[in-house]
């Protein structure tokens, strides 16, 4: 059993936790919680298992289905304390390896869902998005370099396990992206006011790309010049805007709302 702070796995594991340069470079990431750590099992990804002492005593037929194909640690609840990053841990984590996707297999995807991202850079917006990516049944979530990082311990929890099968890709020029859609006939719209119709108004069915802004500067002016055409969400009251997440998840489900629930 680890009992120490110091112990050289431990280290490791904080460094995971808090650099993304260190999960990139390691393409690591963690999971907390027996809901991840079972789903990136579930999925071959989890590569190590971290257990508190209480919590093995409890838990222990569950451990043990996990244990019995990979290498699982026990630690002492005060060392698991120290390890987690949510104020009331569940006394089980692991590390689990990144998904990959390029962003040529992406866009071989049948249906041409695709959700853009321009600098979003809340981790509980991204972790709520691909959440919802999911339900609505988007083809993939593809986000500007200077996105949040998926793999943000905050984004991983919020992502409800979905980080684990979305496909997504990071990519250096998000117009150089859009213009790759127009370029095989697939449609890229912004949503904001200026200049937009209504967002229920453009037909979908046939693919279609929708871009998502940062959340104080909406959608760069740069991103705004290759757009094939502005969508909006009217909105009662003084609002002057909607939560990104807000905005993506009423987009996302016109995008799929004839073909999926009303066929």
């Amino acid at each position: 059993m680890i009992t120490s702070e110091g112990n050289a796995q431990i280290k490791e594991l904080l460094k995971l936790q808090k650099s993304a340069r260190e999960r990139r470079k390691e393409k690591t990431f963690v999971v907390e919680g027996m809901k991840l750590v079972e789903e990136a099992y579930s999925v071959g990804k989890l590569k190590k298992g971290y257990v508190s002492e209480s919590v093995l005593r409890n838990e222990e037929k569950r451990v043990k289905q996990m244990s019995g194909r990979l290498p699982f640690e026990v630690v002492s609840d005060s060392v698991f304390q120290a390890m987690a990053e949510t104020v009331t841990p569940q006394g089980i984590l692991g590390l689990a390896e990144m998904p990959e996707y390029s962003l040529s297999e992406i866009l071989q995807e049948e249906k041409k869902r695709f959700l853009l991202l321009d600098d979003l850079r809340d981790p509980g917006n991204l972790g709520t998005i691909m959440r919802t990516a999911e339900g609505a049944g988007m083809s993939a979530v593809i986000l500007s370099k200077e996105s949040v990082d998926l793999f943000n311990p905050k984004v991983v929890r919020a992502t409800m396990g979905s980080v684990l099968r979305v496909p997504f890709c990071y990519v250096e020029s998000l117009p150089d992206v859009i213009n790759r859609l127009k370029n095989e006939n697939i449609k890229v719209y912004g949503c904001m006011m200026e200049g937009s119709v209504r967002y229920d108004e453009p037909d979908y069915s046939n693919g279609a790309g929708i871009v998502i802004g940062n959340e104080a500067n909406g959608i760069s002016k740069e991103v705004r010049k290759h757009l094939s055409a502005a969508v909006r969400i009217p909105m009662a009251g003084k609002l002057e805007s909607l939560n990104d997440a807000v905005a993506a998840a009423i987009l996302m489900y016109e995008f799929t709302r004839r073909d999926i629930f009303y066929r």
